[in-house]
């Protein structure tokens, strides 16, 4: 395993997308958000079936930052319940990984020269 994670959360609104993403990257959460838009989401909720257009966000960070990710999303994010679905990164070009790591929050027990 990498010790990198790919996230996925939804929202109504491209401006609601944004503002998300930017957050999530203000705050070196994640190392980049991806929105694909539109997206067609049928879903269950409070009794009834939902036929939505939202917009998907990927979300690109390191696992050990998964708590602080919930933490800024649940801020920003206008569902009263929303999605995040966290997904372990098995492989990937080393040069990318790397990449994720110089853009996030160092982990708590990096020292200065392991980020270089």
């Amino acid at each position: 395993m990498t010790g990198k994670i790919v996230a996925f959360t939804t929202c109504a609104t491209e401006q609601d997308a944004v503002a998300i993403a930017r957050r999530l990257l203000e705050t070196r959460v994640a190392a980049c958000v991806s929105i694909v838009q539109p997206v067609r989401s049928l879903y269950h909720w409070q009794g009834q079936i939902q036929d939505d257009c939202e917009r998907l966000l990927i979300i690109k960070s390191r696992a050990d930052l998964a708590g602080s990710l919930k933490a800024e999303l649940c801020a920003v994010h206008g569902y009263e319940t929303p999605e995040l679905v966290i997904l372990p990164v098995s492989d990937g070009l080393p040069g990318y990984l790397a990449w994720i790591d110089r853009e996030l929050v160092p982990p708590a027990d990096a020292g200065p020269d392991e980020l270089a």
